[in-house]
Parts: C-alpha cells; sequence; structure tokens
C-alpha cells in the first residue's frame, strides 16, 4: 500500500534484508498527554483510545540508555533556533535591573526539538502528533536526554507528519503531511513561563502547497529566504520567503524527490532523486548548472553541503553500491567528484552534516548511528543498535555538541560530543557503557 511504497521510496534496502524490514508502524510505548495538549485545528486532544503495546521488547533488547519514548512512530525532527523564537524577558532591558545580581537573572532555556509522527491514517491506536521536548539538565557525568514530559503537543487528526523544516529564523515550522504542507506558527507566552512553547497552525500560510500531495524533502535555506519541496510524484518547487514567489519549478512524473539542499551561501541547490544523477541548480538563473552522475551500481540516497575552515563549500552524497554504503564528496567549483569512502555494510537511513562542517552522521536501517570526521570520513564514534528500529532522522544541534536522532520504534536519543578538533577527529563524552569503538570495516 501507501506506506510500503512511501518505505521503500525513502529507505532503499538491499534485497537480501527486504524481507525483514522493521514495520514502520510498530506498536508504541505510550506515554501521558500534558494537559495542555492540542489539535492542529484547535480542539483538545485526546489520548483515551491509545492502547499498550501488544509486544513488550525483552529485556536484551531494550532501547539504549539516553532515549526517549513519545508515543508514535517518529519521521521527523529538528532542534529549534530558540533565540529566535523565545522572546526574552521584559525586564531584560529595564533600567530598574541594571545593577541586579546576574544570580537573579532568568536561565536561558534548554535545547529544545521539535518531533513529528504517528500511525498515520485510520483506527490504529497510535495519535498523530507534533511535540516538543527539551533537553533535560544532565547529572555530572551522566548522558543527554530529552525530558519524557513534552513541553507542548500539537495533534494532527488523521494526518502524520512525515517531514518537517524548521526556519531557522524562527518564522514557524512546516509539516509535509499525505495531501501537502502546512505551516505552524510559534508563540512564546511572556511572564513566569516564558521558556515555554505553544504552536499554532497557520491556516492562511502555504496556500500554494495545500494540496500537492506528500513532500518527501523540505528544506529552507541558511538564511531562511527561500523554501524548496520535492514531491513523491517528482515535482520540484523552489520559493522566495515569505513572499512564496516562485523560482524554480521542474515537474518530473519519472521519479520522485528523495533530498535537497542548499549551499550555506545560497548559491546552488542540489537535488537527488529517486533514479538518475544528482543535479545542482543555480538559484540566480533558475538553471540546472551541473549533472553529477554515478557510478555502476550506486544508487544515491542523501545530499548536504557543509562549509570547510577556509569557508569554501564541499558536497556530500550518501549512495548504496551492492552490499555497501558509502559517501561521496564533491567538489562545488568544478562539481568533480573527488572522494569516495564506504562506511557501513548497511544501508543508511538517515544523514547529517555539523553545522561547523567537521563531523558527519549516518544512520542505518538496523538503528544504528554512526559520527564520522568529515575531512577523512573515518568512523570515530559507532552506537550499535541506539534504535531498536530504522534511523529516520538525525540532526546537529546549532553547536554542533549533540546528535538528536529518531525512529519508527517511537524514541528520540540525544547523543553528545564535545567540541570537534580541528582534523574533523572526535572526542566523545559519552559513558563507555553506551559507547562501542571500533571500526565498520
Amino acid at each position: 500500500g501507501s506506506r510500503t511504497s512511501l518505505l521503500t521510496s525513502l529507505f532503499p534496502v538491499k534485497k537480501k534484508r527486504a524481507q525483514v524490514l522493521p514495520s514502520p508502524y510498530p506498536s508504541p510505548v505510550v506515554t501521558s498527554t500534558p494537559a495542555h495538549a492540542q489539535s492542529l485545528t484547535g480542539s483538545p486532544a485526546t489520548t483515551d483510545h491509545l492502547r499498550p503495546p501488544l509486544l513488550l521488547p525483552s529485556p536484551a533488547m531494550a532501547p539504549r540508555a539516553g532515549g526517549q519514548t513519545y508515543g508514535f512512530p517518529i519521521y521527523c525532527a529538528s532542534w529549534l533556533p530558540l533565540a529566535d523564537i523565545i522572546k526574552p524577558s521584559p525586564s531584560a532591558d529595564g533600567d530598574a535591573d541594571a545593577d541586579a545580581s546576574p544570580a537573579l537573572s532568568s536561565p536561558p532555556p534548554p535545547p529544545m526539538v521539535a518531533l513529528g509522527g504517528g500511525g498515520g491514517e485510520g483506527r490504529s491506536g497510535v495519535p498523530n502528533a507534533l511535540v516538543v521536548a527539551a533537553l533535560d539538565p544532565a547529572a555530572a557525568g551522566a548522558p543527554p536526554a530529552l525530558s519524557p514530559e513534552p513541553v507542548f503537543r500539537l495533534g494532527t487528526e488523521e494526518q502524520v507528519p512525515y517531514r518537517m523544516a524548521v526556519h531557522p529564523r524562527g518564522d514557524g515550522l512546516l509539516c509535509a503531511f499525505p495531501n501537502g504542507c502546512r505551516l505552524v506558527r510559534w508563540e512564546s507566552p511572556e511572564g513566569e513561563d516564558s521558556h515555554s512553547l505553544v504552536l499554532r497552525s497557520d491556516q492562511e500560510a502555504l496556500v500554494k502547497l495545500k494540496d500537492v500531495g506528500l513532500q518527501l524533502a523540505v528544506s529552507f535555506s541558511g538564511e531562511g529566504s527561500i523554501l524548496a519541496t520535492g514531491g513523491e510524484d517528482g515535482h520540484l518547487r523552489v520559493f522566495k520567503w515569505p513572499g512564496m514567489e516562485t523560482i524554480i519549478e521542474d515537474p518530473d512524473a519519472k521519479t520522485s524527490v528523495k533530498d535537497l539542499s542548499f549551499s550555506s551561501d545560497e548559491k546552488f541547490l542540489v537535488v537527488n532523486r529517486s533514479s538518475g544523477p544528482s543535479r545542482v541548480w543555480d538559484l540566480k538563473s533558475s538553471e540546472a548548472v551541473a549533472n553529477l552522475p554515478r557510478e555502476q551500481g550506486e544508487i544515491f540516497g542523501f545530499c548536504r553541503f557543509s562549509t570547510k575552515s577556509d569557508n569554501s563549500q564541499i558536497l556530500f552524497v550518501t549512495a548504496m553500491q551492492g552490499d555497501y554504503g558509502k559517501i561521496i564528496s564533491w567538489n562545488t567549483t568544478s562539481w568533480t567528484r573527488i572522494g569516495s569512502k564506504k562506511v557501513t555494510r548497511d544501508a543508511i537511513s538517515a544523514f547529517s552534516v555539523s553545522p561547523d562542517g567537521t563531523l558527519l552522521a549516518i544512520g542505518t536501517i538496523e538503528g544504528s548511528i554512526s559520527v564520522l570526521g568529515s575531512r577523512d570520513m573515518r568512523v570515530v564514534v559507532t552506537v550499535k543498535k541506539a534504535h531498536l528500529g530504522i534511523v529516520t532522522t538525525l540532526a546537529f544541534s546549532q553547536d554542533s555538541r549533540a546528535l538528536l536522532s529518531t525512529s519508527f520504534d517511537s524514541t528520540a536519543r540525544v547523543t553528545s560530543t564535545e567540541s570537534p578538533k580541528s582534523d574533523g577527529m572526535l572526542v566523545s563524552d559519552l559513558e563507555l557503557s553506551l559507547i562501542v569503538y571500533l571500526p565498520i570495516f
């Protein structure tokens, strides 16, 4: 059905393992819903219909420490740019408080993430929702973890959020649903609870994306001035933000859009499709300027630009080739292939590049995550079976010190790292009991 089609389009799987691919809709561990939960239309969200999981994992298969469960399979996730969302307390600028002790000032809010997913249409008993969760203050030496109680939960009724893009300057959260896209706005209440967030659906925004079908890739540019979406139907759309004037429109009914990425200078957009080469678009001329060919047997997956220490850019593309997952690097001036390395024996289901450009992260269909140095692509940290299901999303925090991972198994996990060294290597401060240090091959 549509769920199987979506799964296979997002996660290319080796034939020998196709028959054991875990279901994207496992029975979740149900957690409580805060009293301030709402639905997408503003009506109260309830969880009375939720049922306990039919099959409980054995102790040997219990989730790793650091994971948190929110009661639904998680398809999409992102860190939130809190500095652009949460308004400072009015007293922060008051003259009366100019000489106040720093100890009495309001502490900064903890880092927060947005999570989206659910059980889809029908009476599965699994809710569809958007959740905002905060990072729990970690005790000395303890691994980081998200709070079990969400900051806010927004029910999305029969529509499951498959993809999301958070505006880098706080101008809302774009969600891709099966029928089209919607924009959710942030509201930061002032007063004693100024660190909380409320989500409100903006019914007037994104009219051009209301009934365009499922978008498998959505992204804002680094400065937030451009929005790009790529559909399961192959339609690529690029708009100026927030005016939604069309920059590029490229319908291609023969292929689906799998992923897309903006260069940090907002000059280029790279698009990966379900077949064929990666295509590079010039955003100023609205023309395709390069095709990045595949080698024999390669199936391209994800694409991400990254900025190097000298401010030049490099493009990373993941690919499956036979029994291996690999990462390919491309020169962004000549658009020639400059490197390639096999990094896993499992299909790559998620990929991320750290904002400082020094780290790469991959997630696999087996639930493992790995962090690599971007300079030499050497795997330096591997968390085996970080999740019990397919890793659906990886996202580095803005300071590149934390990696968010999510899965169909209904868990979200945060993996912490120290500041990367200049040579692209990584030193982890996670407990050794949670990490296995070993090469992939």
